[in-house]
């Protein structure tokens, strides 16, 4: 009980901003109250990303996670909601940076998917997550636009999970 009270009070301070730098890019940041290490290995560790990647508030399943994290390595998400059949996001790690920064291609939408960029900043044992994304055109960004309030629940529950981590977690 006592984690659930400590994980609400991290939540409810760690705010999550989103800025539209320009007509294709949008940066979303937030601070999360544990070590770049955990967070990062949270963003690269399936059965650690399958526990918070998907919003709660929607009716719908991770079916699957593969994630090979490494440059040229690639990932697959799987996603089912009930008797709509499923949809899968998929793409390739063009960069991996232990505990510092992610870079990847969304490849479901063809040639013109967006380049994903996350980088984790650790400042006195807390980490400044900043999750940056290129689209090929104004179109696109606005067409994705929707991500950005799943992500704010997904963070929170990323902030959920690394409470129940703690500091010490081990890979």
């Amino acid at each position: 009980m006592e984690t659930r009270r400590e994980s609400e009070r991290t939540t409810a301070k760690n705010r999550t901003t989103v800025e539209r730098k320009s007509e294709r890019e949008l940066v979303v940041t937030r601070t999360f109250d544990a070590p770049a290490r955990i967070v990062f290995e949270a963003w690269t560790r399936p059965e650690l990303f399958k526990r918070w990647w998907v919003p709660k508030s929607i009716p719908m399943t991770l079916l699957s996670c593969e994630m090979d994290v490494r440059v040229g390595g690639t990932y697959r998400l799987v996603f089912g909601q009930g008797d709509s059949g499923s949809m899968a996001f998929f793409g390739r790690y063009l960069e991996v940076v232990p505990h510092s920064r992610l870079v990847w291609t969304n490849e479901e939408g063809g040639d013109g998917g967006p380049v994903t960029t996350v980088t984790f900043e650790e400042i006195g044992g807390k980490t400044r997550l900043v999750l940056h994304e290129l689209h090929v055109s104004k179109e696109s960004l606005d067409a994705n636009l929707g991500f950005v309030e799943g992500l704010r629940e997904t963070f929170g529950q990323l902030d959920e999970l690394l409470v129940t981590l703690g500091p010490d977690a081990q890979r």
